[in-house]
């Protein structure tokens, strides 16, 4: 354990940092869900909404630096290839 003030101020920052990121790759994670789910379903209206809502959040967890932008431009490429699949 730090004994330094403002070393104990950091590792309660890193807690709640480390949190924050949690959760949010839990909500991308379960966007993902939403949208394979519909996927599966093959509601067209359900999977278009479903895929905005992914790919924004897809955007927002690189934009925040959850995901690389390489990993959000793949994960988006690989939605669009399956709602392309499905619409066709």
């Amino acid at each position: 354990m730090p004994n330094i003030k403002s070393a104990k101020k950091r590792v309660k920052i890193t807690e709640t940092k480390t949190l924050q990121n949690k959760m949010a790759k839990s909500a991308l994670k379960t966007e993902l869900k939403k949208y394979d789910a519909a996927l599966a379903a093959g509601d067209k209206a359900a999977l278009d909404s479903e895929y905005k809502l992914a790919v924004k959040t897809v955007d927002q967890a690189a934009s925040n630096g959850l995901i690389s932008k390489q990993a959000a431009a793949r994960k988006k490429s690989s939605m669009t290839l399956k709602l392309n699949k499905a619409n066709a």
